[in-house]
């Protein structure tokens, strides 16, 4: 059992929470909980290190896995988590290239550009899986994927909804054009109802920063703008709650 917080495997733990280099140049990131920990596919799985309480009340679990146990003092240090559950594993990335997510036919995409939140984007993965989505393809710009507040927020969807990260953003979108994906924008300036075009074919939805929305040279690529009639004082929705609205209208339309 590890005891002490100046362990080089306890001090890697923290280091790959809380930075993003870390995690990209080593190619894992950390996925913390119960619930988590059972929704991660086995073979994505590097580590499991787990609490010496979680190992009492849940050690079969982790039989046949490779495991370590941490003292719960040391456990709490590196949780992301104000009232940690007592595991957390280490998980190989694995993004999907787009040709390969290009190729289901009349797909519903969501494409985010400089998204900040990571519950925002936590929320996304998890209402896009819900309203079978095909796909979410992000910029750089856009809050870190592997972030554990992003993770947690996914509640698994992480493991079932591809993703892409792409470097040029706009490059891609024209890629999705190409592949007759029609993209709208979700814009203050539309002038078009979200719920008035058809959404059965291919299309993808244009997301933006909470504060500034999209920027205007990816917004001008779109084929059409489209707004949520807004009551009251209000001028937009969270982005989290706008995608949702969005990507359930298309999974709407696809049913009837």
């Amino acid at each position: 059992m590890i005891t002490s917080t100046s362990n080089a495997q306890v001090k890697a733990l923290s280091k790959l929470i809380k930075n993003a280099r870390a995690r990209r140049q080593q190619q894992v990131y950390i996925v913390e909980g119960i619930r988590m920990f059972r929704e991660t596919p086995e073979d994505r799985i590097e580590k499991i290190y787990a609490s010496e309480s979680f190992v009492k009340e849940h050690e079969t679990l982790l039989a046949g896995k490779d495991w370590e146990m941490l003292s719960d003092s040391v456990f709490a240090s590196v949780s992301d988590t104000k009232t940690p559950q007592g595991v957390l594993c280490l998980v190989k990335m694995r993004e999907n290239r787009l040709e390969d997510m290009l190729q289901q036919k009349n797909g519903l995409w969501l494409i985010l550009e400089n998204v900040q939140d990571p519950g925002n984007l936590g929320t996304m993965f998890r209402t896009g899986e819900g309203a079978g989505i095909a796909g979410v393809i992000m910029d750089r710009s856009t809050v870190d994927i592997y972030n554990p507040k992003t993770i947690r927020s996914t509640m698994g969807s992480i493991f079932r909804v591809p993703f892409f990260i792409t470097e040029d953003l706009h490059e891609t979108i024209r890629q999705l054009q190409n592949a007759q994906v029609s993209v709208y924008a979700a814009h203050l300036e539309g002038s078009v109802c979200y719920d008035t075009p058809d959404y059965t074919k291919g299309t993808a939805f244009l997301i933006g920063n909470e504060g500034n929305g999209l920027t205007k040279e990816t917004a001008a690529l779109a084929d059409s703008y489209i707004r949520i009639p807004m009551g009251g004082q209000l001028e937009s929705l969270n982005a989290a709650m706008a995608a949702g609205i969005l990507m359930y209208e298309a999974n709407r339309q696809r049913r009837v």
